[in-house]
C-alpha cells in the first residue's frame, strides 16, 4: 500500500518570538516493512538549522524561529510504500542497547494502577499474555478524546479510567516491561477509514518477544498494525518521540493548530 501524508503545525502568537527552537520528528523511517519514498519540511517563518539521527535512529529536524515572528508553519509532507508483517517488526536494531527498554521512566514508573492490570491479564505465553494484556488495557481505560492531560503517566490514566492512545501506550509499556519484556513507545500515522483529516499523530507500543523481535500492539484499536500505520519515532516513552518539542524566549498568547491528512495512493 503506498499513503500520502500531509503533516501541518501552525503556530500564531499575540507577541513577537524573540528566540525559538524547535525539535521535530515527523520523518518516517525508512526500514522494515516500510520505505520512504519521498519526504520534505517546508518551513515558514522560521529556518532548518540541522538534521540528525538520534540514539533510537529517529531522523530529527532543529529549527530555527525568525526573530520577532507571529507566525510559524511547519508542513512535513511525502510518500511511503507499506507491506503488511501482521504486526511483527523484527529483530532489535540501533545503537540503543535491548536492556535500555526495559527502564521505567516517570511516565511509565509502575504503581498500584499497573498491578492490578498485570494481577488481571491471564498467565499465557509470552504473545498471547501481551496480545491479552492489550485487552485488558482497553476494557480498563475508556478510549476518550481530550480526556487526558499531556504530562499524564500510566497510572494518572489508570486513576482516571479514560485516556488516548498516548495512555494506552504508556500503560502497556509499563506493564510490558514488569513482565521482563523490553517496550518502546512508537509515534507515527494512521489511515483512518472514516476520514482522511486528523488533529494529531497517533501512538502504540512494540515489545520485543524473544524468537519474534519486535511486535507491535495498538491498544487503542485493539490491533497489530497492519499496512494503514507509518512508524516515524521511537522512545521510552512520548517525551523521546514528541513529533514537536522545543523552546522559545516570547511568543506570548499561543494558538497551536495542527492539521494531518492521510490518504492511500
Amino acid at each position: 500500500m503506498r499513503l500520502t501524508i500531509r503533516h501541518e503545525t501552525r503556530y500564531q502568537f499575540e507577541t513577537p518570538v524573540k528566540h525559538g527552537l524547535q525539535q521535530l520528528r515527523k520523518t518516517p523511517k525508512s526500514s522494515y516493512q516500510q520505505t520512504v519514498l519521498s519526504w520534505r519540511t517546508d518551513i515558514t517563518g522560521g529556518q532548518r538549522e540541522l538534521s540528525y539521527e538520534d540514539h533510537h535512529n529517529n531522523t530529527v529536524e532543529l529549527i530555527s524561529f525568525a526573530r520577532d515572528v507571529q507566525d510559524v508553519t511547519l508542513v512535513s509532507e511525502g510518500e511511503v510504500d507499506l507491506s503488511d508483517n501482521h504486526g511483527i517488526v523484527g529483530r532489535h536494531h540501533g545503537v540503543a542497547p535491548l536492556w535500555l527498554f526495559q527502564q521505567s521512566t516517570p511516565r511509565t514508573e509502575p504503581g498500584q494502577g499497573v498491578k492490578a492490570i498485570l494481577d488481571g491479564t491471564p498467565k499465557l505465553d509470552p504473545l498471547d499474555q501481551l496480545h491479552a494484556l492489550a485487552g485488558v488495557i482497553r476494557d480498563t481505560v475508556a478510549f476518550e478524546v481530550g480526556a487526558s492531560h499531556p504530562d499524564w503517566g500510566a497510572e494518572e490514566a489508570l486513576a482516571a479510567g479514560k485516556g488516548v492512545c498516548q495512555d494506552h501506550t504508556h500503560i502497556f509499556l509499563s506493564c510490558a516491561r514488569a513482565l521482563g519484556h523490553p517496550a518502546r513507545y512508537v509515534s507515527g500515522y494512521l489511515m483512518l477509514n472514516d476520514r482522511t483529516a486528523q488533529e494529531a499523530m497517533h501512538a502504540w507500543a512494540e515489545a520485543h518477544v524473544e524468537g519474534l523481535g519486535w511486535v507491535g500492539f495498538d491498544v487503542s484499536n485493539g490491533i497489530s498494525p497492519d499496512t494503514r500505520y507509518v512508524r516515524v519515532a521511537t522512545g521510552l516513552d512520548y517525551a523521546e518521540a514528541a513529533p514537536v518539542s522545543g523552546t522559545r524566549v516570547g511568543g506570548m498568547g499561543e494558538t497551536l493548530s495542527v492539521a494531518i491528512d492521510v490518504v492511500q495512493q
